[in-house]
């Protein structure tokens, strides 16, 4: 049976390329961190989207209840989109802005 080999030790070109490495990454890094203006942007712009879906929906619920169009699937896709898109923004505020 061979003895077991112990793994090298780490010489130091390859500790400084390692660190080299890790200072390049963390840069990149911080290169795709949004904003907190470009967060307030995002949810601006789910909030407009979010009324105007509220309020095809609400267009939709009238024209079907009140004037008898069959236009129920339609209604029923903007209200599944608006819920949908409000917990979407909903959650984005509270990850990017609640203090945990």
């Amino acid at each position: 049976m061979a003895p077991a080999q112990e793994p090298p030790e780490p010489s130091d070109d390859a500790v400084e390329i390692m660190e080299t490495f890790n200072q390049q990454s963390a840069a990149e890094q911080r290169g795709y961190e949004l904003t907190e203006e470009d967060k307030h942007k995002i949810l601006f712009f789910m909030g407009l989207g979010l009324l105007l879906l509220l309020g095809s929906t609400a267009y939709l619920g009238i024209n079907m209840a009140i004037f008898g169009k069959q236009v129920f699937v339609a209604h029923m896709v903007c209200a599944g989109l608006t819920v949908t898109l409000g917990l979407a923004h909903a959650v984005a505020a509270m990850v990017w802005f609640f203090p945990f």
